[in-house]
């Protein structure tokens, strides 16, 4: 769990529209590029468990909010945090670890990753919410 990151990002207020920074190569949790996608989670709906065997996630939530809970299921330990536009931040999850996620906006809930390598069906792991106990 030592290895989760939160990176604070920089917004940029425009009048014509804002601008939401991401990821940089220069960044020290770029981890190389794979592929970038955008999901949406409904309100009070829940998208999880997965685990990735070599993915690394980098989490961003540029509109909405969402609230991420990762579970180590080697020493029982849950994190969680609820990124939106008033806490923007990077949250950057090594593979290894369960992720699912709740969106918490009654609006549009949206999540960028951008991962290290290209989705790969076979490097993942996917289980029932009701399989790992969190009080969501």
């Amino acid at each position: 769990m030592d290895d989760i990151r939160l990176s604070l990002l920089k917004q940029i207020t425009n009048p014509k529209g804002d601008l939401y920074h991401a990821l940089k190569k220069s960044d020290d949790s770029f981890n190389g590029f794979g592929e970038a996608y955008f999901t949406t989670v409904n309100f009070d709906e829940i998208k999880g468990w997965k685990k990735h065997t070599k993915m690394i996630l980098n989490l961003i939530v540029p509109v909405g909010a969402v609230k991420f809970v990762i579970f180590n299921d080697e020493t029982g330990e849950f994190k969680d945090i609820t990124l939106s536009q008033s806490n923007y931040q990077r949250l950057t999850v090594p593979s290894g670890l369960w992720v699912a996620f709740k969106g918490v906006s009654n609006e549009l809930n949206l999540v960028l990753n951008i991962a290290n390598i290209e989705h790969d069906p076979s490097e993942s792991e996917n289980c029932l919410l009701e399989e790992i106990k969190y009080e969501w």
